[in-house]
């Protein structure tokens, strides 16, 4: 049997090879093997990342508090995970760039934290740019449009992944810092547009049940309740009791365009929440600061991602968290000066109706408990208005209103806003109703408005006022905001425009009545359709319009209220979210 086996082995195969040679190489070959695999295991565990203290005490501090290294789940992402590749040559070539980082170690590159944050900059680029490249491989090993739930998604979250879907975006283009400290704000603007700029080689077919989701989406009706819904409950809690609250209830307020006799029981209702926006402003939503920027460029609006997360946007601002920059770069939330208590939104139940020749429109809110401000004597901002509402419309004709609403009134250069001017520049420029600050004002009627802020320039645009001239020709080309407004405290309502600034009496007369009944508010408004007044926008009952309003409660004035996102005012029209059925 010996000298069999032995004949065997000594049997030439390949080039005069013998089996038994080939057989020990063999051996050899899958010792080694094993061995080579094994320590390239060892070098993806977390404990070989975080040996050497430049891992241990600086990226893997920042790791071990992000929902990567625990959740709900308790599925862990690990440093390999998101670093490695799993295809064996891609890993074989990541492990050998690794000698680089060795020699690095060695000589003491980034060997302390000092060291390490100078460098984080150019670390971080080199793994967005690997990730940009191989359309973040790592991140679909776990995550993948195929296997998402789109109906489990926040509105944001789907409307985002559906543009990349279409667009060819990937997953780092939105994610940069969702495992450690972001430093993305610190790259040029022209930087960080050539890096998330989309790949039409990522452009993926939509999944079934993304599919499916949006022809659901589609066929739904808008979300608008019936005027049977339960009426919007007063706050608990109150700061008088109900009969004083009714005695100081306002009174009505007329105008010449007469009384109206609208039956609100047979008109449809729909709750929209107010937020609290604190120092946010246009510029902040087309700056690097919002992960909404690219979807909103592209024509998404507001609502698309927001319309089911403003309560919760509300609170956070309200609350003053500091998880981003709104300028100067001070790390700080939207709101650095907090009113303690301050409410984070609010629902507002909102009818419309019309009669062929009047828009009259209906809302009603809760009151609130007076939380008085900290940097006003006496706490209340504005004490002749216990609450101002301002309602705004306009026509596509003017920038990002398709989108924003109202918001493209707002400015990071306003009164009280991060950016605001000091009142003896202001005094030497040609606006008008700037005595007490910069108002609400339009980008049709600047020359430039800066929104980098490149250089330490600050952001808006209050200074570049455009020629007389030139703001005739935007007002008659109906590039501006018709804006109305109640007061609480003022028997005349104002009904102005904004362009170059907030004018707030240059429209048609128009009516509000207001009263405030066991905690709760409803104001009333009847306008008319038709006008022959610079500042009023003549509406059509066959043409939707854009709608936004803000409130002005507990006695605050400026930034300090609560406002909506953009809306469609249409006229019987099933499709609008805000509906004016005829009477």
């Amino acid at each position: 049997m010996f000298n069999l086996y032995a004949k065997m082995l000594s049997r030439k195969i390949i080039l005069g090879t013998t089996v038994g040679v080939a057989l020990f190489f063999m051996v050899i070959g899958v010792i080694f093997w094993g061995g080579f695999n094994t320590a390239m295991e060892v070098t993806n565990t977390l404990e070989f990342c975080i040996s050497c203290h430049e891992m241990e005490e600086n990226v893997y501090q920042e790791y071990n508090k992000t929902v990567h290294y625990t959740n709900r789940a308790g599925v862990r992402a690990t440093c390999s995970d998101c670093h490695v590749p799993r295809p064996w040559v891609h890993k074989v070539v990541r492990k050998i760039q690794a000698s680089n980082e060795v020699l690095h170690k060695v000589l003491g590159t980034i060997d302390t934290p000092e060291k390490f944050d100078n460098k984080r900059l150019h670390l971080a680029q080199n793994v967005w740019r690997t990730m940009k490249e191989t359309d973040s491989r790592e991140c679909r090993n776990c995550h993948d449009f195929s296997t998402m739930d789109p109906e489990k998604q926040k509105g944001r979250a789907k409307k985002q992944h559906i543009n990349a879907m279409e667009a060819g975006n990937t997953c780092i283009d939105c994610h940069k810092g969702i495992a450690h400290n972001s430093v993305h704000d610190q790259m040029d603007e022209e930087e960080m547009e050539a890096l998330e700029a989309p790949n039409p080689d990522f452009i993926k077919p939509m999944p079934a049940q993304w599919v499916a989701y949006l022809e659901q989406k589609n066929d739904k009706q808008p979300a608008v309740e019936t005027a049977e819904v339960a009426p919007i409950a007063p706050a608990e809690k109150q700061a008088t009791p109900a009969a004083a609250t009714e005695a100081t209830a306002p009174a009505a307020t007329t105008s010449s365009t007469g009384g109206s006799s609208v039956n609100w029981s047979a008109v449809p209702a729909r709750e929209v929440v107010l937020f609290y926006p604190g120092q946010s402003s246009m510029e902040w939503v087309l700056g690097r600061q919002h992960g909404g920027k690219r979807a909103f460029t592209s024509g998404d609006r507001c609502f698309d991602c927001h319309e089911e997360e403003l309560a919760d946007m509300g609170a956070k601002i309200a609350a003053g968290e500091k998880d981003m920059k709104v300028g100067k770069d001070k790390e700080h939330g939207m709101e650095p000066t907090v009113i303690p208590g301050k409410r984070g939104s609010f629902p507002v139940k909102v009818q419309s109706t019309h009669d062929g020749e009047n828009l009259h429109m209906r809302f009603e809110w809760a009151d609130a408990e007076h939380t008085p401000a900290p940097f006003v004597e006496g706490g209340k901002m504005d004490p002749d208005n216990k609450v101002k509402l301002a309602v705004m419309f306009a026509t596509d004709e003017v920038e990002y209103a398709d989108r924003a609403g109202c918001w493209g009134t707002c400015h990071a250069d306003l009164r009280s806003m991060p950016f605001a001017p000091e009142q003896s520049a202001i005094d030497a420029t040609a606006l008008k109703d700037a005595s007490d600050g910069v108002t609400k004002y339009l980008t049709e009627s600047r020359t430039k408005i800066e929104l980098k802020g490149r250089g330490g320039k600050a952001l808006g645009g209050w200074d570049k006022l455009k020629e007389e001239g030139e703001l005739k020709a935007e007002l008659d080309a109906g590039r501006y905001m018709d804006l109305v407004r109640y007061k609480a405290g003022q028997k005349v309502s104002e009904n102005g425009h904004i362009l170059s600034e907030r004018v707030p009496h240059d429209g048609q007369d128009v009516e509000f009545t207001a009263s405030l009944n066991s905690g709760m508010w409803t104001v009333e408004m009847t306008r008319k359709l038709k006008s022959d007044k610079p500042g009023d926008i003549n509406m059509d009952t066959g043409t939707v319009y854009n709608f936004g309003f803000a409130i002005h409660d507990d006695y605050t004035t400026a930034r300090y209220h609560h406002v909506s996102i953009g809306y469609k005012l249409g006229f019987d029209n099933a499709q609008a979210e805000i509906n004016a059925v005829k009477q």
